[in-house]
This record gives structure tokens, C-alpha cells and sequence, in this order.
């Protein structure tokens, strides 16, 4: 058993079938990455994980216990977090108090905006804010404002935000999309590196072949909404289900 199994998942909008009978086990300590062509379900899928979307059958467990049902807050303290494909950070705010904030909402129990007010009297949890920002090599920047972030900082930060709640499993939507390659190089070698520190489980949605095949130990390819095959990234780089799936026929 992995710590995420999904079974039997389908997900239809109107006539359109998004997800048909989806099985998928991410093991713990492993980055598992999830590919396919554009339209193949991948984003349906991860909705479905963190409770964005329920399925309209089949189930999602996560370390023993349901997903389905519960609103997507419930679901990231169950300790699954998750990276969007455009940073969602706080503009308005410096590096270090968008880290603040989540670590008002671990310490509380709930998110609180107001909390911002308070937080250059809180030591704790600055210091706090520190040590994350310290893990993704941002401690320098601490005091800037996120608008003069590139986007591999934008990323750094959104990662640091997400390791204050102590994940099992981070979800990761394309996390190097629109970034230029010394920047998606740099972010591959922190995923890394948080990996091997903390032990957290992965699970990658991603275009870029460079990061999957880099990163993943397991991948499972997706086609309108069908897992076609899961495998080792030196069994899937020569599939013909694979091949045809993106190039539109099989090549063997």
C-alpha cells in the first residue's frame, strides 16, 4: 500500500469523460510523477486530490484515511500540500511575512490575515519564518518585496510556504513552468535537496521531460483521462503506449 492510493476514479463534465477508472499508488518517500499529453487528465486528477473536485466514483485514501468530502484545508492538515503551476504567494507582502502567515495558521489552527499586524512582535515565529526560508536559500532575501522576486524565487518562496506545515506529501503542478532552464535546474536540485532532508513524498505533474526524468523514480502516463502505463523512467522512455500517446502512433 502507498501512502496516496487512488481506485477506480472517474470524473465526468457534460458528456466529456475527464478520468475513467484511474488507479494510481504513490509510494512513501518517492517522487512519483504524472505525464501526459495536454487534455489527459493530469490537472482533474490532482483537483481530486486535494479537494478542489470530487470524483464521481472511486476513492482517494491518504495515509489510511479518506480524502473525499473534505474541503481542501482539512486536506492540507492532513499533511498534504500542494504547489500550484503560478506561484500563489502574497504580493502585498515581504518574503518573510508570506512565510509568517502559514506559520500563524500550523501554530492556531486556522488562517488568520489579521495575524500579519502582530508579526514583527512575534519572535518565535519570525525565527520560524527563518529556518524554512533558510531551507530553500532565500534567507537573504527575507526583507524584499515579492514583486521584484524572479520566478524561480516566486517558487522558493511558495515551497517554503508550504514546508511550515510539516507535509508527508508534497503535490507539485508543473513547478517549473515559464521558468528558464538555469532556473528549472535550480529548482530540481532544492526538490532534491527538501526530499533527502525531510523524506517527504512527491507527486509531480510536469510537461518538462528534463524534470520528470531527473526527479522521478516512478511515472505513470496519462491519455484522455486513462492511465495507459506506470513504469520506471527507463521502462517509460521507450514505451510504444508512451510514444503514441505523444507522438500520435507507435514507433517500436
Amino acid at each position: 500500500m502507498g501512502i496516496l492510493e487512488v481506485k477506480g476514479v472517474n470524473k465526468r463534465f457534460g458528456g466529456l469523460q475527464a478520468l475513467g477508472d484511474v488507479n494510481l499508488s504513490v509510494q512513501e518517500n518517492t517522487v512519483h510523477a504524472i505525464i501526459g499529453p495536454t487534455g489527459a487528465g493530469k490537472s482533474t486528477l490532482l483537483n481530486c486530490l486535494v479537494g478542489k473536485l470530487i470524483p464521481d466514483s472511486g476513492s482517494v485514501m491518504f495515509d489510511g484515511q479518506s480524502v473525499l468530502g473534505r474541503k481542501p484545508f482539512e486536506i492540507n492538515q492532513m499533511g498534504i500540500s500542494r504547489v500550484f503551476q503560478t506561484p500563489e504567494i502574497f504580493t502585498d507582502l515581504s518574503v518573510i511575512e508570506n512565510v509568517m502567515i502559514p506559520c500563524f495558521a500550523k501554530r492556531d489552527g486556522a488562517f488568520r490575515m489579521h495575524a500579519i499586524e502582530s508579526v514583527s512582535s512575534e519572535k518565535g515565529i519570525r525565527e520560524q519564518a527563518e529556518t524554512m526560508l533558510a531551507d530553500v536559500n532565500m534567507l537573504d532575501k527575507r526583507d524584499m518585496h515579492t514583486a521584484s522576486l524572479s520566478r524561480g524565487d516566486k517558487r522558493r518562496l511558495e515551497m517554503a510556504m508550504c514546508l511550515v506545515q510539516d507535509p508527508k506529501l508534497l503535490l507539485l503542478d508543473e513547478p517549473t513552468a515559464g521558468m528558464a532552464r538555469a532556473d528549472t535546474n535550480n529548482t530540481i536540485d532544492l526538490l532534491k535537496e527538501i526530499k533527502e532532508k525531510r523524506n517527504i513524498t512527491m507527486a509531480i505533474i510536469e510537461h518538462d521531460m528534463h524534470v520528470v526524468f531527473s526527479m522521478a523514480e516512478r511515472i505513470t502516463v496519462l491519455a484522455q483521462g486513462t492511465p495507459l502505463v506506470e513504469d520506471t523512467p527507463d521502462n517509460i522512455k521507450g514505451h510504444p503506449k508512451v510514444r503514441e500517446a505523444y507522438l500520435g502512433e507507435a514507433q517500436v
